[in-house]
């Protein structure tokens, strides 16, 4: 084995063994929100600005994502479909489905 191959065997070792340890950061998810069952979860969703939620639809019949004032509106999606929105300011934001009117979700956006 050469020395270049045992140095990369090494460092995958060492690598594997702090991630094994909790040493190693993880990714940040990105914030999202599943709709099933007719219904939007988490609700609500708190963010920071500057952040993408991400909706995906798990549900067996289209659903779309509407903000009551407007910001952000997807196309239909149908099953497995998603839409992403970032958010640059605090607020809240409440929307729903333009299809199913009571199904009602709300994005928390605040300042770290």
């Amino acid at each position: 084995m050469s020395e270049r191959s045992r140095l990369r065997l090494a460092a995958m070792a060492a690598l594997m063994t702090a991630a094994a340890l909790g040493l190693v950061a993880a990714a940040p998810a990105t914030p999202s929100v599943t709709i099933d069952n007719f219904t939007f979860n988490p609700n609500p969703i708190v963010v920071a600005p500057g952040e993408q939620v991400v909706w995906t639809n798990g549900d067996d019949v289209p659903h779309t994502v509407r903000a009551e004032d407007g910001s952000f509106r997807s196309k239909p999606m149908d099953t497995g479909d998603s839409y992403a929105f970032t958010f640059t300011k605090p607020g809240i934001y409440t929307y729903f489905c333009s299809i199913h009117p009571k199904m009602v979700g709300k994005v928390i956006v605040r300042a770290p």
